[in-house]
């Protein structure tokens, strides 16, 4: 058994900047530890998903992080896991508990089939991994090796950690209620009148010089593409709905950046637990915007449930200081004049359905693209 204070002070030195997960009992000593730590950042993500997704983006913003969770939520994990960091090589170091390990100690039924099977999905999705340490002096090689491995594959690295690996730590401080802001009244039911891609135009025409553009999977970042292909840009693949937790994790990461998410209504809904991590957290250089056309469109048209929904409602009962609707390319473009520059903003665009003809694939692939903007980052 090792002290929560030995491991997280190692991966400190390591590089390890930002910590996020959702709770387990056997990882309670180590989130106890990184909140009561004011030097540490703790981001509670919703849900194992968008854990992986914050410590992604804070990855791609040039901090190391770790994402935590029990095995039973490995299967959310799985997602990002394989169609983000795998597909973008962005290397996380994931901390997973072995509930319900095959002649370990007595637990719930829900763990009776994951316990058997968690170390053969980690190996499945080609993730190398080996056992959490337990002895003091087990963690810096487990750390060094983790590191070798990431800096080489650019792929996940994960510690399977049995009950009783760390000591306890009760934790001491405690959370802060956020007040929520009213949301702009509803607007009329008029029929939208644009569609994605001059509402792309007018975004790519507000973007300032070190600003962020994360485009959701699906058409919205073809379209973007399309249009014109720059270097703050990344067209995200796969990992549905994520793309508001990466845009966190490289927002306060990148504090002096402006991070502009392009995002779906069926993205969104299919992750909305992520806006209330975003709405919690607040970060002033965030700027959320939904393209809503009531379906998922690169799919086949199969409508989402986003006529039934008030995002906007949604977006300041989570937290975001400021909302607005808007339908027509100016509206866009008035609104990303100051979001973004001083509060998390969010904006709901009602567009119509369709993309221009023989829209290409971008040729530039996934890991070339995040490279690019590492890069950018880099160098301004």
């Amino acid at each position: 058994m090792i002290s929560p204070q030995l491991f997280v002070e190692a991966a400190g030195r390591k590089g390890f900047g930002l910590w996020t997960g959702v709770p387990c009992s056997y990882l309670k000593p180590f989130i106890n530890y990184v909140i009561d730590d004011p030097r540490l950042r703790y981001i509670a993500a919703a849900n194992e998903g968008d854990a992986v997704a914050i410590a992604s983006g804070a990855d791609l913003g040039g901090v190391r992080a770790i994402a935590m969770f029990q095995n039973s939520g490995l299967g959310n994990a799985v997602n990002p896991l394989t169609s983000l960091n795998a597909i973008f090589r962005i290397p996380i170091l994931v901390i997973i508990t072995l509930r319900g390990e095959p002649g370990g100690p007595h637990d719930e039924p829900q763990h009776a089939l994951m316990g058997p099977i968690t170390t053969r999905m980690i190996e499945v999705m080609d993730i190398p991994w080996e056992f959490f340490p337990q002895q003091d002096g087990e963690v810096e090689p487990v750390l060094a090796r983790a590191l070798a491995r990431m800096n080489g594959q650019g792929l996940p690295y994960a510690l399977v950690m049995k009950k009783g690996s760390v000591a306890d730590w009760k934790v001491k401080s405690k959370p802060e209620p956020r007040p929520v802001a009213t949301p702009p009244a509803p607007a009329e039911a008029a029929a939208p009148r644009f569609t994605r891609n001059p509402i792309l135009r007018a975004v790519q025409s507000m973007v300032r010089p070190g600003d962020v553009v994360i485009a959701s999977t699906g058409f919205t970042g073809r379209e973007l593409y399309a249009l014109e292909d720059r270097p703050e840009q990344l067209y995200m693949v796969g990992s549905m709905g994520c793309a508001m937790s990466l845009g966190l994790g490289l927002a306060v990461t990148q504090p002096k950046r402006r991070v502009i998410v392009l995002d779906g209504d069926g993205a969104a809904l299919m992750r909305m637990g992520g806006m209330a991590t975003v709405g919690y957290e607040r970060p002033p250089n965030l700027a959320h915007i939904v393209l809503d056309n009531q379906m998922h469109e690169s799919t086949g048209g199969q409508s989402t449930v986003s006529h039934s929904v008030d995002l906007c409602a949604v977006a300041a009962a989570c937290g975001y200081p400021r909302t607005a609707r808007a339908s027509t390319p100016d509206e866009v473009a008035a609104f990303l004049k100051d979001a973004g520059l001083s509060a998390l903003s969010f904006l709901h665009v009602r567009v119509l359905p369709g993309s221009p003809d023989d829209l290409p694939r971008p040729t530039i692939t996934p890991p070339e693209v995040a490279a690019r903007l590492r890069a950018y980052l880099g160098g301004l």
